[in-house]
């Protein structure tokens, strides 16, 4: 799958996170988007992010992310 397709691609989760004002910190971004996916329509799939966010390097974590929720 390309990179384009990937992020075209409709969210897990109903779930929105503004990543705007916030620093780069990986465990910053990791609690943010976790703390939402618990109170989207899908909460049962935060371990599941965890999981693969943290698989691998820091642009798979934010790939992750945008797999799970909307990024503002």
């Amino acid at each position: 799958m390309k990179d384009n397709e990937f992020f075209d691609a409709k969210p897990l989760t109903n779930a929105i996170v503004e990543f705007s004002r916030k620093d780069g910190n990986a465990f910053l971004i990791l609690g943010l988007v976790r703390r939402a996916i618990l109170q989207s329509d899908r909460p049962e799939l935060a371990a599941q992010f965890i999981k693969e966010a943290t698989a691998y390097d820091y642009d798979h974590l934010l790939m992750s992310c945008a797999k799970y929720v909307t990024i503002e």
